[in-house]
């Protein structure tokens, strides 16, 4: 689905990204992890096209998306969120997710005049399929209420609603736990894992939270200084020495346990 090759993305003669070789297989839901300053935001941002790479490719399904902008990936299927939520805080949950498909009939102001039946049928199937996400994502309660009044994991939430309103392939999730009460994190973790299953969504998740990384995640990619340190399942990673080394700067070696 995406493959990484040799990425390079450096801020003067700091190397955010350097070097990095990765890739993310269609239907999995892969863990990326590492302590802060790895290179994990970084990463998402150069493959979501927000900053260009400062050598080395992106891949998706075989075409070079290295450097195309995030409108153009979005139609692409490809989809990110944001550690800090961006909602329209003004608008209500319900239209926070109809606003989202582009091309509709309503943005000219020549169908405005003469189109407003088939302005007024579009927005009904838009709200019936609002409606269907709110119920997924089992915040339909919400529907009415403004989106900046919600809490921080009903806003995490609302974001992977807005990747259902389009046909997302692979959705990029960065630090979608943070701030986020354990009861909602495992709400969203119910839908992620369903996403995948029932609609064959490919994720990437940045996370700290080592258990719902484990509950969701296979394989899972540790990064450190700016390169991909390791892959494996969570037992694998957990017991890494190499991981154990970027975390903790001491692992068993430097104990002198054989």
């Amino acid at each position: 689905m995406i493959r990484v090759e040799n990425l390079h993305r450096h801020f003067g003669g700091f190397r955010a990204v350097d070097g990095s070789t990765l890739e993310i297989e269609e239907g999995s839901i892969t863990g990326l992890v590492g302590p802060n300053g790895a290179g994990k935001t970084t990463l998402f941002n150069v493959i979501a096209g927000v900053l260009p790479p400062t050598s080395g490719k992106v891949l998706m399904a075989g075409e070079d998306i290295t450097g195309v902008p995030p409108h153009v990936l979005f139609h692409k299927g490809l989809l990110r969120t944001f550690q800090i939520a961006h909602e329209f805080s003004s608008m209500t949950v319900l239209e926070n997710l109809m606003m989202v498909p582009g091309g509709q009939t309503g943005e000219t102001l020549w169908n405005t005049w003469f189109g407003r039946r088939r302005i007024a049928d579009e927005e009904r199937a838009l709200a019936a399929k609002a409606n269907e996400v709110l119920e997924f994502l089992t915040i339909h309660h919400l529907r009415s209420e403004k989106a900046g009044n919600l809490s921080g994991g009903q806003k995490k939430l609302l974001e992977l609603g807005r990747t259902m309103m389009v046909d997302a392939k692979i959705v990029f999730l960065d630090e979608v736990g943070a701030g986020v009460n354990r009861t909602l994190l495992n709400t969203i973790g119910d839908a992620i894992l369903r996403l995948n299953k029932e609609r064959g969504y490919t994720f990437c998740v940045i996370e700290h939270d080592m258990e719902f990384i484990g509950r969701l995640c296979n394989p899972i990619i540790v990064m450190a200084e700016g390169k991909v340190l390791a892959k494996g399942t969570i037992d694998e990673i957990k017991a890494n020495e190499q991981v154990i080394e970027a975390y903790l700067g001491t692992g068993r070696k430097n104990k002198g346990v054989a």
